[in-house]
């Protein structure tokens, strides 16, 4: 989630872009620029880091012009650097772009290109389109033209901010998934990937919608379908306020990231879907190579901490059953301290949203310094565990504001389920039909995500109604008990409520003598043939007094006579059960931290990034 700005009027762009990128700060970046054309050329300048950076670059020269784009970067293809930084230019400098996606056909795009003679300079896919809508122009000297011909070659997400040297009194904007907006100003007009960035300006925007495109000139805007047609349509007046608009409109960062997470997975799952010769798609990561160490491989060790182990817990159902391999999953700050048994035949892979996690990393050292292979899974590209592990796969969550993860989570899980099918498959564990069918199903994992977001006012409800419980107990069963792990996190963290989470099984051993009328027991029951099971021990909690909850996929009223309320999730593949039963608990716990007058984006004692032990 990176942020977009452009300004085109009668003011000077250069101070109008660095303020306006400082609106989008919240969003999350790792380095900054801008491009402004100063009545010869585009003047580029870019720096890693924080914007202030750019501002130190910058303030010794006066960068003249009423025509630019700038962005803050979140770093998905290539480490934050000065030279992965945003905006990407053609080669000789006449055209400049901005980026908010992914081009999840950019490798193939590039290759093309390459043999046209171009020379890439950085590491971005977002170059690719710099070029690309350079080619299209050098055919038909008309920027407008060349931008839709370009936008028609592009596969994956864009948000678009375009200009041209040879055309200095107009800028492009185009969108597809990723949100762009158009401010309408007093002779001056501006892009923005949202609100907060124009609102100093203007309170008169368009929302583009998906696949449309916008000319901006100084006086006017002209709006267009990606075939070139005319749209007409009302400008919305924005009557947030800024704190309200940083947040999209949402109460608070955690709910916002909760929301996000249908377009997450899609942007983490789609690129690494590929059509094959054979069968209607492959899982392909370009940041794997999937040779005989995955064939061969007697064991898989996972290590992490707080919500990355607890994918990895859920994680170790899914390579047993679909790999028929072992899986071995340890917290990492227990990991580095016991004498660990590793063998060239394991896959060792460590999880760490930030890629910083102190615990994590020494783990990860101590593995290689045995000779282990690293697999790194992080939402951070440049960060230390992505350097330092031999591959590395990027959830492509975009950046978490709010303290207690939530979308990181998800992704996670879904790197974790995309990997555990790919072994099975190069392992012959699973039949070719059932692969396929398995692939199927993960990509509509997105769309039932959405729709228990649609209907989250049942959750809402119940936690209303039970955010004063003095005790609340999650428990499950095989996936289901791993899932509980994060679920009880979640509502510990930001309500500050005394959670745990017990395999089911083990009520009877121990727990159940904590159980009386004060008490939340919340089932998490997507595995059918084990409903029976749940339904005993709901039975069991009830007769001692506890509220109960039952999330579920049973559309049969299975749990209609035992649990006080049912939350029913849409059905999918038990191996990705928990991508979807997660979201209710998130919903909950974000709902008892507000009842309770708690701030959920910034939770007392916790940090967003642990670095030190």
């Amino acid at each position: 989630m990176c942020g977009i700005v452009g300004y085109i009027g009668h003011k000077e762009a250069t101070p109008v872009l660095i303020n306006a990128l400082k609106k989008l700060e919240y969003r999350g970046y790792d380095s900054a620029g801008i491009a402004v054309f100063d009545g010869e050329d585009i003047i580029v300048r870019k720096a890693k880091g924080a914007l202030k950076f750019l501002e130190q670059k910058i303030a010794d020269e006066t960068i003249k012009g009423s025509l630019g784009i700038g962005h803050t970067r979140w770093a998905t293809h290539g480490e934050p650097s000065d030279l992965n930084a945003h905006p990407h230019t053609n080669v000789s400098g006449s055209i400049a772009v901005v980026h908010n996606g992914i081009v999840e056909n950019y490798m193939e795009l590039k290759g093309w290109l390459q043999a046209q003679g171009i020379v890439f300079r950085s590491q971005t896919d977002t170059e690719v389109i710099a070029h690309l809508v350079n080619y299209f122009y050098e055919q038909n000297p008309d920027i407008f033209q060349a931008v839709i011909k370009a936008i028609h070659k592009l596969e994956g997400s864009y948000a678009l901010g375009v200009i041209c040297k040879d055309f200095p009194d107009r800028m492009i904007a185009a969108r597809k998934e990723s949100p762009l907006i158009v401010g309408l100003g007093d002779k001056e007009n501006f892009i923005a990937s949202d609100v907060p960035a124009v609102l100093e300006y203007t309170r008169e925007v368009y929302f583009l919608d998906q696949k449309e495109l916008a000319v901006l000139y100084d006086d006017h805007v002209d709006l267009f379908t990606e075939d070139g047609e005319k749209v007409i349509k009302e400008p919305y007046h924005v009557d947030w306020d800024i704190s309200s608009a940083e947040k999209g409109g949402y109460a608070h960062f955690m709910l916002k990231e909760i929301y996000e997470q249908p377009k997450a997975l899609t942007d983490t799952l789609r690129p690494r879907l590929v059509k094959k010769d054979g069968l209607n798609k492959d899982i392909e990561f370009d940041e794997v190579s999937f040779g005989d160490d995955w064939k061969n491989a007697e064991r898989v060790v996972i290590t992490a901490c707080g919500t990355a182990y607890h994918a990895g817990a859920v994680a170790k159902y899914a390579f047993e059953k679909l790999a028929r391999i072992p899986v071995v999953v340890d917290f990492a700050s227990e990991f580095r301290y016991r004498n660990p048994i590793l063998t060239d035949k394991d896959i060792f892979i460590v999880i760490s949203q930030s890629g910083e996690t102190a615990d994590t990393l020494a783990a990860m050292r101590l593995a290689k310094k045995a000779g282990a292979h690293i697999i790194a899974i992080t939402n951070c590209v440049g960060s230390t565990v992505s350097r330092e592990a031999d591959d590395v796969i990027y959830t492509w969550a975009g950046p978490e504001i709010a303290v207690a993860s939530t979308k990181a989570y998800t992704t996670q899980l879904m790197c974790l389920c995309l990997l555990a099918l790919k072994t099975a498959f190069l392992r012959g564990s699973i039949p070719q039909e059932k692969y396929k069918d398995m692939l199927d199903e993960l990509e509509r994992i997105p769309d039932k995500a959405q729709t228990i977001l649609d209907n989250q006012a049942a959750i809402q409800k119940f936690a209303s109604r039970n955010f004063n419980k003095e005790k609340v107990f999650y428990i499950g069963r095989q996936f289901d008990s791993a899932t509980s792990l994060e679920c009880a996190l979640k509502l510990k963290e930001v309500s500050y409520m005394h959670s745990e989470a017990f395999a089911a099984g083990e009520l009877k051993h121990g727990p159940i003598a904590l159980i009386d009328k004060n008490t939340l027991v919340v089932a998490t029951a997507t595995q059918k043939e084990l409903y029976e099971k749940l339904i005993s021990n709901i039975v069991e909690v009830k007769s001692r007094g506890a509220a109960t909850l039952v999330i579920t996929q049973d559309t049969e009223g299975a749990f209609g006579d035992s649990a006080d309320e049912v939350i029913r999730i849409p059905d999918t593949a038990e191996e990705y059960t928990s991508m979807l039963s997660i979201i209710p608990a998130q919903l909950f716990a974000y709902y008892c931290a507000v009842q309770r007058g708690n701030d959920p984006d910034k939770p007392r004692n916790l940090a967003k990034s642990v670095t030190v032990e």
